[in-house]
């Protein structure tokens, strides 16, 4: 699934990302054209007689969410540009294949000026011939969603490339520099990378040059703290791949820690992530994909973005509201909700190296060292994984007594990869194979079309 986005109303971000989306291929791996949804619906009140007139007392469902959340439409339908008018939009290995599958679709020209090119067909090695050809689709149809939405327009980088940061942060600047030469700048793009490990160093390295990256197959709280200590413009979590993973399996701490509170573990893994960038003053922006119904959305309202699946929507769009309605539409997400979140509450998700966790740490300073220094052993294993002087200093520094500032001072530590692995359970570790393997799956699959339909007659 791939995103691309509007800020919400309350971004003060320069560039947009819009909402709504048009996808092809069946499954998780479906490529989107992204949305914003307009609210034209007419707010409607019951009148004394038997018919309905236009006021303000009653609206959708779809509108009241739609004060909270932004609300991009999950659509399988390649032309819904009437009823959806875009406003950004993402191109992927999977939009090809269904433009590929659609020869009277008006982005089926940008792949055949793609097999046309002369650069990439003058090039003897037939896997750089080939990797050539898909870049150049996949500019030459962003190039044209470009002109088509306000927007930004969101370009999958291969997904064979998960655990080769290198690998990723050459492809990004190969795919700018084709920008580049359509006349799109950087600021109408973004670049949508895994949530490895090495996905999360490229969009940090790339974030560090200006270049807006989308980190996808977020599974865990690790991932997610992660990415937004990357500095990525869009994080997404998959609410529903969680939920069903809990219902089928077991053995992730993560998970059986969020049942034990009597929370659905996909939900709460959002609510944590958002708190967690709210609280830390990230800049990323949270995505919730995955939702399957609308008490999902009900549960999420004040995350930046939620995907709905099309016959949700419809739902919300139909049902009309008032003010006595059995829903209750609460924000449930705010900055000033996450300003509030503890995370010292809870056993934390993410232990450090051999085990040592957070509340292993607790237990030694209250117990084991109680107000003496900080002993060299304790700062040498510390120093691992943390940047701030008041512990790695030359010099033994005095216990901090506030262990509220001692966990801020973990969560906010300077992830490695150590660190991610070891804090990833089964879950997160099993969701982010298969979703990678759909991705690559994809790609394969259009290389395989390509190859096939190469050269074009006109060629």
């Amino acid at each position: 699934m791939s995103v691309t986005l509007k800020s919400p109303p309350s971004s003060f971000l320069s560039s947009s990302l819009p909402k709504s989306r048009l996808g092809f291929a069946n499954g998780s791996s479906s490529s989107t054209l992204l949305f914003k949804f307009n609210r034209s619906f007419p707010v409607l009140r019951a009148s004394s007689g038997s018919s309905s007139s236009v006021d303000t007392g009653l609206s959708t469902e779809l509108d009241a969410v739609s004060t909270f959340s932004e609300i991009v439409p999950d659509t399988v339908i390649f032309d819904d540009f009437e009823k959806f008018p875009p406003t950004a939009a993402t191109v992927s290995s999977s939009l090809l294949l269904g433009i590929l599958s659609l020869p009277d679709t008006i982005f089926r020209n940008a792949v055949d000026m793609a097999l046309a090119d002369s650069t990439c067909s003058s090039l003897d090695n037939p896997e750089l011939r080939l990797s050539c050809f898909v870049n150049k689709a996949l500019v030459n149809v962003g190039g044209d969603l470009a002109k088509l939405v306000p927007g930004r327009v969101s370009t999958e980088v291969d997904a064979r490339l998960a655990y080769d940061t290198h690998g990723i942060i050459r492809r990004v600047h190969d795919l700018l520099r084709l920008y580049d030469e359509i006349a799109v700048p950087p600021e109408r793009l973004l670049f949508k990378i895994p949530s490895t490990w090495q996905g999360i160093e490229a969009s940090r390295l790339l974030e560090s040059e200006g270049i807006q990256t989308h980190l996808t197959f977020v599974y865990s709280f690790a991932q997610a703290a992660a990415a937004a200590q990357a500095g990525a413009s869009v994080i997404q979590i998959f609410v529903g791949r969680v939920r069903d993973w809990a219902r089928n399996h077991s053995g992730d701490r993560e998970i059986e820690a969020a049942i034990q509170r009597g929370e659905d573990p996909g939900l709460a893994l959002v609510t944590k992530a958002y708190n967690y960038i709210h609280k830390y003053g990230h800049k990323s922006k949270l995505m919730a994909a995955a939702v399957r119904n609308k008490q999902d959305i009900f549960s999420l309202l004040g995350v930046d973005y939620i995907i709905v699946p099309l016959k949700v929507l419809q739902s919300l769009k139909e049902s009309i509201t008032s003010p006595d309605e059995k829903y209750s539409y609460v924000r449930r997400l705010s900055p000033q909700s996450a300003a509030r979140y503890d995370f010292t509450a809870e056993e934390p998700v993410h232990r450090y190296g051999n085990g040592f966790g957070v509340r292993t740490l607790i237990c030694y300073c209250n117990y084991g060292l109680g107000m003496f220094r900080i002993n060299s052993i304790l700062r040498k294993y510390l120093s691992r994984f943390f940047s701030y002087s008041v512990i790695l200093g030359n010099r033994s520094t005095p216990l901090i007594h506030d262990f509220v500032t001692i966990f801020a001072a973990i969560v906010l530590t300077k992830w490695d990869q150590l660190s991610l692995a070891s804090a990833m359970g089964p879950a997160s570790v099993e969701l982010l194979a298969a979703g990678l393997d759909g991705y690559v799956n994809q790609a394969k699959r259009f290389e395989e079309l390509l190859d096939k339909i190469w050269p074009p007659p006109n060629v």
